[in-house]
């Protein structure tokens, strides 16, 4: 019998109080048009109710490609688990997303889950195991003692214990059962069988679709087209129709965020580097370029969301993986491309001209057992104790993605951003850098308002890290933060130490940053 059916059949299948896992990374994999249509099977009738839901990574953009906010609904979700969330605000209606919302105003029990820690779970549920221990995170916001990753004030349930496992401290996630998991795939023979040779990402799909059917529940599949079973080698097909229950065809879905058809995406393409977009002058871009000097040939450097994800497209546009240069680093995200150049803002994620790519889970064994020896991060806040804070910070719930697990297993860290934030104006000319107007929000403060990461410890433990800055950049040591260098132009005590909210100590000899970073 044909699994093959449309998206309100698929979803009619979940009930009341159940738990529902869903792929998704960003606008990449994402399976909206069934969660649009289980969404909209509430609104008719008010069911299913009280959900669970489980997303290993942010599922949709909430614009174009709304994803986890199609059922972010007061009564349908009860509870939610996720690697990160969204948080931007439409670009056209100025609407905050759905279901920042509901975590912000205490509509719903909300967690946030280290990525590397979401995507291992998944692996213990599907071979009927306790649950999942490690000693990453200790310390920081999922620990027990620090919040234990709870989101919502209706969030009172300890999902993560602090355990001692033979004398030492680890974390303990505790395993629970998965009703239903919701996959996207590109193809399906009508047995179920999935393809996904349109996707430039697997992520969690195959993990997640185990994990359901270990706990003998029911896995649909949304793909981009049918095709006639056998009519594909069995190494493309990634998981078995034995795993699949449901297939949903949505013929006219975007790969991504504003993505459709792009080979680039899945591989090699003629002339790679000169479809890549440009990054607009100004501080991001000079965050960019000083982060890419610390870029290594042959050197596995890996690359979080946010400000330092734009470092090799400010290397390309520079002409410095030119004449085959590309090839001699190896380029990678939380996700599991390989090779190629990191994209930056929607596009994150997947790699344009990639060599190879990693599952989720497998992309995270890499990760935690060291194979990224560079780091480059984000940072939303850094206290004078060297903590860094992307998780948690005021009016923004973005969750710490992989965060956690790249931080925790790298030798060399660069943490990248402004200075400060909030409506920060500041013009790059003749290799100078003029501060027009001032952030309203201070970066750099007494103390963070959540410990995504203890950079402090983790250099009294043997890593490097840096901290890049459009106006200065410091060096995190076991005594505190020392300042290195400053931007051409601007003025020490004005516009660097007095907006950071700490002492700093100046190195024996403060350098000028190179000119050559804030040209045009």
């Amino acid at each position: 019998m044909s699994k093959v059916c449309g998206a309100d059949a698929a979803v009619a299948l979940i009930g009341n109080g159940q738990s529902v896992a869903c792929t998704g990374v960003i606008g990449w994999l994402t399976p909206d048009a069934v969660l649009a249509a289980l969404g909209a099977r509430y609104d008719a009738t008010g069911g299913p109710r009280d959900l669970t839901f489980y997303f290993p990574c942010a599922t949709g953009d909430a614009a174009g490609i709304r994803g986890m906010d199609h059922v972010a609904k007061k009564g349908l979700m009860r509870r939610i688990v996720s690697g990160s969330y969204i948080n931007p605000r439409h670009p056209v209606t100025g609407a905050r997303p759905a279901l920042t919302e509901l975590i912000q105003n205490d509509l719903v029990e909300a967690y946030n889950w280290p990525m590397g820690a979401a995507m291992h779970w998944l692996r213990e549920v599907a071979r009927r195991g306790p649950g999942y221990l490690t000693r990453i995170g200790l310390g920081t916001y999922i620990d027990p003692r620090h919040g234990g990753g709870k989101f919502s004030a209706p969030a009172t349930e300890d999902l993560v214990e602090l355990v001692d496992f033979r004398g030492e401290e680890h974390l303990f996630y505790p395993a629970w059962p998965l009703d239903v998991g919701i996959v996207r795939a590109g193809s399906a023979d009508e047995d179920g069988n999935l393809s996904f040779e349109d996707q430039p990402l697997t992520s969690s799909a195959l993990a997640l679709a185990l994990a359901v059917k270990a706990c003998g529940g029911t896995v649909i599949a949304q793909v981009s087209r049918i095709v006639p079973r056998g009519s594909r080698p069995a190494r493309e097909v990634r998981i078995p129709g034995s795993l699949v229950d449901r297939v949903v065809v949505v013929p006219d879905a975007p790969t991504g965020t504003g993505v459709r058809d792009d080979p680039g995406y899945l591989g090699a393409v003629p002339d790679a580097l000169k479809r890549l977009p440009t990054l607009a002058p100004g501080p991001d871009k000079v965050v960019a370029r000083r982060v890419a000097r610390e870029i290594r040939p042959g050197e596995t450097s890996i690359f979080g969301f946010g400000g330092s994800s734009d470092a090799v497209l400010s290397m390309a546009e520079d002409g410095l993986l030119d004449d085959g240069r590309l090839y001699d680093h190896t380029f990678t995200t939380e996700h599991g491309s390989f090779g190629g150049v990191v994209m930056s803002g929607w596009q994150f994620s997947a790699n344009y001209a990639p060599e190879a790519l990693l599952d989720g889970p497998s992309q995270f064994d890499f990760i935690d057992g060291g194979g990224c020896p560079f780091a480059a991060l984000a940072f939303a806040q850094i206290d004078a104790a060297g903590n860094v804070n992307v998780s948690r910070f005021g009016a923004a719930n973005p969750g710490a993605g992989g965060f956690v697990d790249i931080a925790a297993s790298a030798r060399r860290l660069v943490f990248a951003g402004t200075l400060t934030t909030g409506g920060l104006d500041a013009e790059c000319r003749d290799g100078r850098l003029t501060i027009l107007r001032e952030g309203r929000v201070a970066k750099f403060v007494p103390a963070v308002d959540h410990v995504t990461y203890r950079a402090g410890e983790g250099v009294r433990r043997g890593q490097e890290a840096l901290i890049v800055t459009e106006r200065a950049v410091f060096e995190v040591t076991p005594a505190g933060l020392v300042l290195t260098e400053t931007a051409p132009g601007v003025d020490l005590r004005r516009d660097v130490l007095d907006r950071v909210a700490f002492p700093v100590r100046l190195a024996d000899r403060v350098r000028t940053m190179d000119p050559e970073l804030f040209r045009p």
